[in-house]
């Protein structure tokens, strides 16, 4: 006789309502919105990742990754409003008014915050996020979308450099 065993997998968790996921995580997002984009533009960012993430959530297969996915689609979507807003012409009527930039994030110390505008791409990306988005190491990792000792090697890599840089002046 042969008996047949159906293998049932462990229901996966179910997904909370949209709402309650937008409660928990819209704040660390719309960090990440701020650190990619400065405070004027990051509130399209967050508007653009919410009505994204929307759409696709009831596509979402594992409830307990929600975060890393709400922070990918940020840091894409942070791309895309850079690559748009890069192409569309802005009328002035005087250029000098731009030379501080108009959309600069006023800081306490702004020498500092300028020699880390100077690192290298990756490592301001990860100083940033981790110092002034104050996002984790594994949500910098995916909003990165690299592997997490990756971003821990760029901060401290940033940090280093800034230390180096602040040491000699």
């Amino acid at each position: 006789m042969h008996v047949t065993r159906t293998v049932v997998s462990p229901r996966p968790t179910p997904l909370p309502p949209f709402e309650r996921v937008v409660e928990l995580h819209g704040p660390a997002v719309l960090r990440l919105c701020v650190a990619r984009l400065g405070p004027v533009r990051a509130d399209d960012c967050f508007q653009e990742t919410m009505l994204a993430a929307l759409r696709a959530y009831d596509q979402l297969r594992d409830a307990d990754a929600i975060r890393s996915w709400l922070l990918s689609i940020a840091a894409r979507k942070a791309v895309d409003l850079h690559r748009t807003r890069a192409r569309e012409p802005v009328p002035v009527d005087d250029v000098e008014p731009l030379a501080g930039g108009a959309e600069a994030v006023v800081f306490r110390d702004e020498a500092l915050w300028e020699q880390v505008r100077g690192l290298p791409d990756k490592q301001r990306q990860a100083v940033t996020l981790r110092y002034l988005a104050d996002l984790s190491y594994p949500e910098i990792a995916a909003a990165m979308e690299i592997a997490e000792p990756a971003v821990r090697r760029n901060v401290f890599e940033g940090l280093r450099r800034l230390r180096k840089e602040i040491a000699t002046r």
